[in-house]
């Protein structure tokens, strides 16, 4: 029952210092731009994409859905020719009319980090760490684990701004900590777990 409070105590503390690090701090803005002369862009990309929400990729391959592993292959060749002489990059696109629901953004995002604060103190409560220290180094860990499997990839692949990326991780890192620290309090007189 304590990892439960615990991960709820600390599901509460992450999502308060993220709220912090992105209304507060500048770090939930870093390494984002806006786009210069965004309505003839935005004109261009409902002109061409319309209503085909989807996450583009660009330059594409240019070989279609039903593409063979053969023409995969052998546009894959051209890519770096492609990347050369084109701009590239990820695209996240909707088509016009997405209702702005911050509620219900704010609740999902809320939701997540505490499922991360309970899942990672019910891992805590699979070892024997019972120090201080020990828990929050543990939940620590964790946290550096999550910020890296997807910020690094997303910095490689798609060329994320470094700034960005470091801004993004430092967040989760830090949401970590807090976690472990508030698992480390509500926990400091709980045994540590029995050989079976």
């Amino acid at each position: 029952m304590k990892i439960l409070l615990a991960g709820i105590l600390g599901g509460v503390v992450m999502f308060i210092w993220t709220s912090i690090a992105h209304m507060a701090l500048p770090l939930g803005e870093a390494g984002l731009r806006e786009i210069p002369n965004e309505s003839a862009v935005l004109g261009a990309m409902q002109n061409n994409i319309g209503e085909q929400t989807g996450l583009y990729i660009f330059p594409a391959p240019g070989v279609g859905k039903n593409a063979t592993r053969q023409e995969k292959n052998e546009a894959m060749k051209h890519m770096g020719e492609k990347m050369a002489t084109n701009p590239s990059g990820i695209l996240m696109y909707h088509a016009p009319g997405r209702p702005f629901t911050l509620g219900k953004w704010l609740g999902i995002e809320f939701g997540t980090e505490l499922l991360e604060a309970i899942l990672v103190l019910f891992l805590l409560a699979q070892t024997r760490i019972a120090s201080f220290a020990g828990r929050v180094g543990f939940v620590l860990a964790a946290g550096i684990l999550a910020a890296i499997a997807t910020n690094v990839s997303y910095w490689n692949w798609y060329g994320f701004p470094g700034v960005y990326t470091a801004g993004y991780m430092f967040i989760q890192i830090v949401g970590f900590f807090l976690v472990g620290i508030v698992a480390a309090f509500v926990l400091r007189k709980t045994s540590v777990r029995t050989a079976p």
